[in-house]
């Protein structure tokens, strides 16, 4: 079986589960090419990336003038197919969040895609997201080329499905892939009863060979660590708010950021303005083996997102063994679990993320490590990547 993977970006930092989803799918014996818009040129941290990077081909890496013969030449082969494309085309630039020249863009860029795909004989095509990525993909099956799915994970596509057009996208595709079983259910709002049976649940995994080290105990520090993206959704102004708190009231705490992104310089700034230089630390963006180390070196995760899918830290945090704190938005309280192994509390709240703080920093780490050992087995039953691989791999048998 060969398929086809699709993505906007890759590789990506913070697109890793990505990578690890197309290895294990390998290791099931599917053949998979790799094809992405953009990525070529982008700073990585992981020698996996790295080798990722020269598995994949990009369709912007020529620029806009690299898809002009490729789309006349699918217009030649096949102006039916082609002007029914283009009718789709401009059918989704209409009331979507970006104009209709884009959606012209995207049908160029399918031509493209849809004559790697011929060349290489896939049978099949996946795209990671309900953007742009599901809207080429669509476009190159107008155009005559095989059939598609795509995961859908959040929050992005739940913002704005309308605009996206995201109806049309779960009405056309062979089958979608949700993350969790919340957004299997922002799903069925945006399609009729009857395409309900093509959105499917498949988390996202992880390797083995992250989790599968001895245990190490929980660090008798009061350091908490939060990972990701530096960005609005991911609540860290929200955090250093409380950490403000918290310090007001004589408590010691440790606070590593670990990531990088647009709002570093305004949590910089908020970070001197409270007077929290010697509290908090950023890393900008990390590998894969320093995220552990950052984890392994605290008490617990804290993530006090106001927007999410399902976060892989959260998976990654538990396999190794460390609660996290975390609000109950999304598909998080599938696998958090209030007193058992984390904290959860509403997002927004800067109270109640300052308590949820100081009583994680208040327990004997022998409280923290049955916390951790009850995260451990809990993500371990639901995300590990093989048993996901292998139930992604049968979604795509039966598609064809």
């Amino acid at each position: 079986m060969r398929i086809a993977y699709f993505i906007n970006q890759y590789p990506k930092v913070s697109h890793s589960f990505i990578r690890r989803e197309i290895l294990a799918l390998e290791r099931q014996g599917i053949v998979v090419e790799r094809f992405a818009l953009r990525g070529w040129d982008a700073e990585l941290q992981d020698a996996e990336d790295h080798s990722e990077r020269g598995n994949t081909r990009y369709v912007l890496q020529d620029g806009i003038k690299g898809l002009l013969r490729p789309t006349f030449e699918v217009l030649r082969a096949a102006p039916g197919r082609f002007f029914a494309a283009l009718r789709l085309a401009l059918r989704m630039g209409r009331r979507a969040d970006r104009g209709w020249p884009y959606h012209l863009v995207y049908l160029a860029e399918a031509c493209r895609l849809l004559q790697w795909l011929q060349a290489a004989g896939c049978e099949h095509v996946h795209a990671h997201f309900g953007t742009n990525s599901a809207e080429v993909v669509m476009l190159a099956q107008a155009l005559g080329g095989p059939g598609y799915s795509f995961t859908v994970h959040g929050p992005e596509e739940f913002d704005k499905p309308q605009f996206l057009h995201l109806g049309e996208k779960v009405r056309r595709a062979a089958f979608v892939v949700a993350v969790s079983a919340y957004g299997r259910s922002q799903l069925y709002r945006w399609v009729d009863h009857e395409h309900w049976s093509k959105v499917r649940v498949v988390h996202c995994g992880l390797e083995r060979s992250f989790h599968d080290v001895p245990a190490q105990p929980v660090a008798d520090v009061a350091r908490l660590v939060c990972v990701g993206r530096l960005c609005e959704q991911k609540g860290q102004l929200l955090l250093l708010e409380a950490a403000h708190l918290l310090a007001q009231r004589g408590v010691r705490f440790e606070l590593v950021l670990a990531g990088d992104g647009e709002l570093r310089g305004a949590i910089e700034a908020l970070v001197v303005r409270y007077g929290l230089q010697a509290q908090v630390r950023i890393t900008g963006w990390v590998s894969g083996a320093r995220v552990r180390e950052e984890l392994l070196g605290a008490r617990a995760l804290v993530l006090p997102s106001f927007a999410e899918g399902l976060p892989v830290v959260i998976m990654e945090a538990m396999a190794l063994r460390r609660p996290v704190l975390t609000t109950f938005v999304a598909g998080i309280p599938e696998l958090v679990q209030q007193g058992s192994n984390g904290w959860l509390f509403p997002a927004g709240c800067i109270e109640s993320l300052a308590v949820a703080i100081s009583d994680c920093l208040t327990q004997p780490v022998e409280v923290l490590q049955r916390m951790g050992e009850a995260a451990h087995e809990r993500v371990l039953q639901r995300h590990d990547i093989d048993t996901e691989a292998a139930r992604l791999a049968e979604h795509f048998k039966a598609s064809l």
